[in-house]
Formats: C-alpha cells, sequence, structure tokens
C-alpha cells in the first residue's frame, strides 16, 4: 500500500537546493514506494508551521506529514509547539523509542531532541530532526516499518480507516 506524505523542512536557513535533510526523506520516500504529495520549507515561525501543517490535515489525499527541522531546544526552535496547537492525540511512544535509538548514534546528545508525534484530523504527523543522522534514524528505525502494511505485528498505516472514530 502506497503512504500519501506531505514534506515540512522547518528552517531559517535552508532551501530546496541545500536542504540534506528533506533530500534524503524525499529518497526514502520514493524508495519505499510512497507518493510525496507536497514539499514545502518554511521558517521557523509558529504560525506559518501551523497554517501548512492544518492545509495539509484537511487535504483526503495527505496521510501523513513529516516535519524536519525545529525540534531541539534553542529559541527558534518551535515545530513541537506548532504540533501542539493542531494535535488530537499525541503518539508519546515516537518521542521515546527515537530518543532510545538515537542513544546508539549520538549518545546521551539524544536527549536535546524533542521529536515527536502527534495525531491531528485522522492524519500522522512526525517531527524529525533537522540533522540528516536524526532523519536517517527516524526513517530506518521507525516510519520505514510503521508505514509499511505488512509490518507485522502491527504497524500505523492499518490503522487509517479508524483514525476518525468516536
Amino acid at each position: 500500500m502506497k503512504v500519501n506524505i506531505a514534506l515540512l523542512t522547518v528552517t531559517d536557513t535552508r532551501n530546496f537546493d541545500n536542504d540534506k535533510s528533506g533530500a534524503i526523506l524525499v529518497k526514502k520516500i520514493e524508495e519505499a514506494h510512497h507518493n510525496l504529495i507536497d514539499r514545502k520549507i518554511c521558517k521557523d515561525n509558529k504560525e506559518d508551521i501551523v497554517l501548512i501543517l492544518k492545509q495539509w490535515i484537511n487535504q483526503n489525499e495527505i496521510d501523513v506529514v513529516i516535519t524536519t527541522g525545529g525540534t531541539g531546544l534553542t529559541g527558534r526552535d518551535i515545530t513541537p509547539e506548532a504540533l501542539e496547537d493542531i494535535a488530537d492525540k499525541h503518539i508519546v511512544g515516537f518521542g521515546e523509542l527515537f530518543r532510545n535509538i538515537s542513544l546508539k548514534t549520538v549518545g546521551t546528545s539524544a536527549i536535546q531532541s524533542r521529536a515527536c508525534a502527534v495525531l491531528a484530523n485522522g492524519k500522522y504527523i512526525f517531527a524529525l530532526p533537522g540533522s540528516s543522522g536524526g532523519v536517517t534514524d527516524a526513517w530506518e528505525e521507525i516510519l520505514k516499518y510503521q508505514l509499511d502494511i505488512n509490518h507485522k505485528p502491527c504497524n500505523f498505516v492499518e490503522l487509517f480507516p479508524r483514525l476518525k472514530e468516536k
């Protein structure tokens, strides 16, 4: 099953020509035979991030949104706060698992990541770090499997039809 994904890079400094993390994710999405529906870059501005995310979660053809950047501890890192504004539910285990995986590659610096995931309007939104290593770890160790309908014992994809249940 192909998953329809939108990709947002949150950065004050990058563009499409030098967005290494975004380029890595584009390649990973293509290798997994999913569909990249839209890709944008925006500044570290909470209102802009929220506006783009709201547009995407209201598009029927988008199943998943992945963001990269803005998950650190500096004053401009506000992606998790933007997700908080639109979240229906938090997927707490995503951030916990990501930091556990990162512990193996960056040691205790993993504690500085606020990578997270939420459900909003029946869509998954994953906020990944802006580093190439961080997005690679998140894709190769978590998303590649959870966005694969064949992954057992369970995966995020099989829940798509039930995400808007009341």
